[in-house]
């Protein structure tokens, strides 16, 4: 594999693996590097789709670790209590589907990362959620694909012109 390749795979998995890039950043990024589009799409999809179970056991690590605190306990326990009471009538309602379409929208601050950590804290089932995260990468994937195929004009869909 020529040194250019690689250098593009490293950087592409690394936009993947970043929360504030992910798919959004990543397939773009591969594409205008040389990368096959379907190759691109794939590697990036898969890499994304394994943040799901990193995230939980980093999650659930750290998690064990800072518990021990009072501190982090009342503070963790506060904001959980708030975001289920915030958003119990929308997870009872739309609940591994609201998941994966939350992850598959790729705008900023819905991916992998902000779909796991919010299944997390509300406890939701941990294979059912890595599943939908999984799914929703699929859709991103598929999204940020074809914006990356079709230009600019394909982005006019998401934006609205005043």
């Amino acid at each position: 594999m020529p040194l250019m390749e690689l250098k593009t795979l490293l950087i592409t998995a690394a936009f993947t693996l970043l929360p504030i890039s992910e798919l959004r950043g990543a397939i773009p990024y591969a594409v205008l590097n040389g990368m096959n589009p379907v190759a691109a799409y794939f590697f990036c999809v898969v890499l994304n789709a394994l943040l799901g179970p990193i995230v939980y056991l980093f999650l659930d690590s750290l998690h064990r670790v800072f518990y021990r605190w009072s501190w982090y306990k009342n503070l963790f326990d506060k904001i959980v209590s708030r975001a289920r009471s915030k958003v119990a009538a929308q997870v009872d309602k739309f609940g591994y589907i609201g998941i994966l379409l939350f992850v598959g929208i790729p705008l900023p601050i819905t991916g992998a990362y902000t779909g796991t950590l919010g299944a997390w804290i509300l406890g939701l089932d941990r294979k059912k959620t890595c599943l939908a995260v999984a799914g929703g990468a699929v859709i991103s994937g598929i999204i940020v694909s074809l914006i990356v195929h079709f230009g600019t004009e394909a982005a006019s869909i998401f934006i609205k012109h005043v």
